[in-house]
């Protein structure tokens, strides 16, 4: 067999390699694409769990119980953690009412407290208000106190409802929303909580009530109290 010529070498030699370099850069790339995943793959979708506990955890959050008054004489909001649930503490806070006086949960310690949480544009809370009023009177011997936390609104424009619907339970003014959103309400108004005299929770109802409601409510509340 008649040997090739060195151009025909040269072309066997530059069409056996010719793909070499290809694969090679190719190689390069995977691996690169695979250390990138690895080294910052958690950053990339999203971070961890971790991260997003160490900077939202419960070593920042601390409950307050509501009946352990707070450690200071402004009106300052002692800081909570978490949504609240039945049989939890409630969280103490001190607000201004719509007279200038501050009005504080935690000296209500020993006594039924309904915390209601409206709005004077809030449409079922309109009707609701009646409701409690009745409810009011009805356990006010038995030492109930209403306070109803309005949200970021003037004093002058909660006055003015409360004396056009003759309600004689405290209205206490949550002007930055500061409370609402300690006790998780946001946007979800009539929200109300029934704490007893040990401070723990014994209902909360989101949505208007009706008295039937209220005094079912208050019969858990009441006996929790004695």
């Amino acid at each position: 067999m008649a040997s090739p010529t060195d151009s025909e070498q040269k072309n066997r030699d530059t069409a056996g390699n010719g793909r070499n370099p290809l694969l090679i850069v190719s190689g390069f790339i995977v691996l690169g694409v695979a250390l990138t995943l690895i080294i910052f793959g958690g950053n990339l979708f999203g971070g961890t769990d971790a991260t997003n506990t160490s900077e939202t955890g419960g070593s920042i959050l601390e409950q307050v119980p509501a009946f352990e008054p707070a450690e200071t004489d402004s009106i300052q909001l002692p800081t909570g953690g978490g949504l609240l649930e039945i049989g939890d503490l409630a969280y103490d806070f001190a607000l201004n009412d719509i007279d200038g006086n501050q009005v504080q949960l935690s000296n209500y310690a020993g006594r039924p407290v309904i915390i209601n949480f409206w709005a004077t544009w809030c449409g079922p809370c309109l009707v609701e208000m009646p409701e409690l009023e009745a409810a009011y009177q009805d356990y006010q011997e038995e030492g109930l106190v209403i306070l109803a936390l309005d949200q970021q609104e003037s004093a002058e424009d909660v006055a003015n409802f409360f004396a056009e619907l003759d309600l004689s339970f405290t209205a206490v003014l949550d002007q930055e929303g500061t409370v609402s959103e300690l006790y998780g309400v946001a946007n979800v108004l009539p929200t109300t909580f029934f704490i007893n005299g040990e401070g723990q929770i014994t209902a909360i109802h989101r949505g208007p009530m009706v008295q039937s409601q209220i005094d079912d409510y208050l019969a858990d509340t009441l006996s929790a109290a004695n």
